[in-house]
């Protein structure tokens, strides 16, 4: 016993010093990637040894042979995709987490773990302003909290039509209509083709400037066929421009079909706890099911998504499962019940944290400074020369244009043309970006021309970090164009 203490000792001490180390060091390391392919697999992509080695020195080892194949995204110049990062408090729970080893499948497998999970549905529906008796479950990205909620909504609308899907299947069921704007998320479609719907029953409608679907357009599609069962996906906030569908309108014309209707609110469902923001998810409450993500906007770690079902009896029906070597609790909540995996991470624990951490103040606050520095990052590096605003943020995301020099022989008049000029610059400009190490962002097709995308989403985001990186992109675009993207 003395020694497996040791060990364990020795080795989280280990851990304990190189995590330590890397969140001291964030704002002096790169936060793009140093090592190339070749370099990080002659390090790590050694010979498995028949005898093993210390577990401390595993620890050791580990963190020399990723070094430089690590992106800065737990600090406050990453502003890729929408990645959050990871609270202290939520740090520290989830740490516990691993450490507990709990299965939080059943109350039974760890009554501590079910009852967290309990409280923090509970907190979310509160903070986000979603139905209190809707039914949640805690999953491991919004990815499987579409496919929780179409799940739920794919029993609902075939039970109504006679069909048990569950017992039946999907061969031969009722044709699913799914109406969607063509901003949605890949992510959506992808739970689509899990689920058995057929990407092809998927039809994409218009967008208005603003990037909202347009109210016309979807009457005029559920028109087409007012019988057939139909499944609505709306937008909080989308990818590129954080665009919100006016639920106030829609929501009721889908409804008045009888169509399910489904939010993705991967981080925008966020706006709800921000007293500022609300105003943009205004009437979302009337929705059917709704998904969003703690490993965002709430800066837990991964893997951290959240699903929500108004209709509880077509969520546990979808999901539920029963066997004779299962304890299954009377009056406690059963999460295999309402979730697509079994054995799972007790990952209410990090959540649980997060938000004690923050509070209700607290987490608005954060939703508000992430919108503010992503406001500021946008409209600053825009006013740049040879730099553009393409869309001045609603909320975290903005999208930011570089243009190619006249002076330049592959603008307009000589090799590419002026729009295809702007789209490689914007390009190089990204890379240049990435190679100074200061600060991390991500580019995008917008419209038909290439951008920078801005996101903001870390807690650790600060004024300091803003300046620090417009100074940085400014000493980027001073210069040459045909240096700008060398090594």
């Amino acid at each position: 016993m003395a020694k497996l203490d040791s060990d364990f000792r020795n080795t989280l001490d280990t851990a304990f010093n190189h995590a330590v180390s890397h969140l001291e060091n964030l704002d002096q390391t790169s936060v793009a990637a140093t090592a190339d392919l070749e370099t990080l697999r002659a390090r790590i992509n050694k010979p498995l040894a028949r005898a093993g080695i210390a577990p401390d020195q595993v620890i050791q080892e580990l963190n020399a042979d990723v070094a430089g194949g690590l992106l800065g995204s737990a600090g406050g110049r990453f502003f890729g995709w929408v990645i959050g990062g990871a609270l202290p408090a939520a740090v520290g729970a989830d740490w516990l987490t691993s450490v507990w080893q709990q299965n939080s499948a059943l109350y039974a497998c760890s009554p501590a773990a079910a009852v967290v999970e309990e409280t923090v549905g509970v907190w979310l529906k509160e903070i986000l302003g979603l139905p209190p008796k809707a039914s949640f479950a805690l999953v491991t990205g919004c990815q499987m909290a579409h496919v929780t909620c179409l799940a739920a909504a794919r029993h609902a609308l075939l039970q109504k039509r006679g069909w048990d899907v569950e017992s039946q299947g999907m061969f031969g069921a009722p044709r699913i209509r799914i109406l969607s704007s063509c901003e949605c998320h890949g992510s959506f479609e992808r739970a689509v083709r899990l689920l058995g719907f057929g990407q092809a029953q998927v039809k994409l409608l218009p967008v208005d400037d603003e990037g909202r679907l347009i109210p016309g357009a979807l009457e005029d599609e559920l028109r087409k066929d007012s019988t057939a069962p139909t499944l609505v996906l709306l937008q909080a906030g989308d990818i590129n421009i954080g665009a919100y569908d006016s639920f106030e309108t829609l929501i009721p014309i889908a409804h008045a079909s009888g169509a399910w209707v489904h939010v993705d609110g991967a981080f925008g469902l966020w706006a709800g706890a921000s007293p500022r923001l609300r105003h943009l998810v205004k009437g979302i409450e009337a929705a059917d099911s709704w998904a969003t993500d703690g490993h965002k906007w709430l800066n837990v770690p991964f893997d951290s998504g959240f699903a929500f079902v108004a209709d509880r009896s077509a969520h546990r029906a979808s999901l539920s499962i029963r066997a004779a070597y299962l304890t299954h609790a009377a009056d406690a909540r059963d999460q295999v019940d309402w979730n697509p995996e079994w054995s799972r991470r007790a990952r209410g624990f990090p959540a649980y944290a997060a938000l004690r951490q923050l509070g209700r103040d607290g987490v608005a606050e954060l939703i508000e400074r992430c919108c503010h520095h992503a406001h500021s990052l946008t409209t600053r590096i825009g006013a740049l020369p040879g730099a553009e605003v393409l869309w001045e943020p609603t909320i975290n995301q903005g999208l930011v244009r570089f243009l190619a020099q006249k002076s330049n022989p592959s603008f307009s008049g000589g090799l590419l043309p002026a729009e295809e000029a702007n789209d490689r610059r914007t390009d190089e400009i990204i890379a240049a970006i990435l190679k100074t190490g200061e600060a991390f962002f991500g580019g995008t097709t917008w419209r038909g021309r290439r951008a920078m995308r801005v996101s903001v989403t870390n807690w650790r985001t600060t004024e300091a970090d803003v300046d620090r990186v417009v100074k940085a992109v400014a000493s980027v675009l001073s210069v040459p164009p045909a240096l700008a993207g060398r090594s």
